[in-house]
């Protein structure tokens, strides 16, 4: 990252910060980040006087500050995503006969943020506001799938941080790597039954002009009888037309 311009480091650094569930050490920003230790210091202090971090002296650690609140707090307001996210979704649901939803992450999980229901088909836990863990869900896996794997593997850092909610899906990292390594084989995610039994899903990525993984599309459906492999190509064109709009590309 030796070239990279310290706008973009101080924004990957307050990105990192708010996908984790506490502060985090310096240690963990500049091996997550491959920032050298002396730079993360300067930009975390240079954050920390503008209000977008928060340094804990006693503890070592650093978290997001209340400016960052403020920008998100924004964002909720204008709803940017979801604004260019709906017409999209909707034509997917035309295309497929299937409910789908968009999703964020938000430390382990991802947030559900719009949903459009297709005619007929019953109400699924992917409300909006919903938070669900994201190694268990095909939006969270194809965002997992986008992210370095420093990263990844500090958000799943012991199997503790491995919910549970139907006795099936990744319990390890190893697991999970494995995962999101067939994810990215097949240019989208799945889930069948690790949700809700009896469900199944497949998303993808949409990735924004830095390739990175900002949401994830998703269609679910009953597990039995569906052709997986046309519901996943009308995803992944749903992902990737988002991408174009937010000025990103696929990988």
């Amino acid at each position: 990252m030796g070239q990279v311009p310290s706008a973009t480091r101080a924004l990957r650094v307050l990105r990192f910060l708010a996908a984790q569930p506490e502060p985090v050490p310096l240690e963990r920003v500049t091996a997550a980040l491959g920032i050298p230790r002396s730079s993360a210091y300067h930009l975390l202090t240079a954050m920390v006087e503008e209000g977008f971090v928060v340094h804990l002296p006693e503890e070592r650690r650093y978290g997001v500050g209340v400016a960052a609140f403020e920008v998100g707090s924004g964002y909720a307001r204008q709803e940017p995503l979801q604004r260019i996210a709906r017409r999209p979704l909707a034509t997917l649901v035309d295309q497929v006969g299937q409910s789908a939803h968009l999703a964020v992450l938000h430390g382990r999980d991802v947030l559900y943020v719009l949903e459009e229901r297709a005619p007929g088909r019953p109400s699924l836990v992917t409300d909006v506001g919903v938070r669900l863990p994201a190694h268990l869900t095909a939006s969270g896996r194809a965002i997992l799938a986008q992210l370095p794997a420093a990263q990844v593997r500090a958000l799943y850092p012991d199997r503790s941080a491995f919910v549970d909610r139907t006795g099936v899906g990744p319990q390890s990292l190893t697991a999970l790597r494995s995962v999101l390594t067939d994810t990215r084989r097949r240019g989208h995610a799945r889930e069948d039954g690790e949700v809700t039994p009896g469900l199944a899903s497949v998303a993808a990525p949409v990735l924004d002009h830095n390739g990175h993984p900002v949401a994830g599309v998703a269609t679910t459906f009953p597990a039995d009888g569906a052709d997986v492999a046309v519901l996943a190509a009308a995803v992944v064109r749903t992902a990737e037309q988002l991408g174009r709009r937010l000025g990103g590309h696929r990988t």
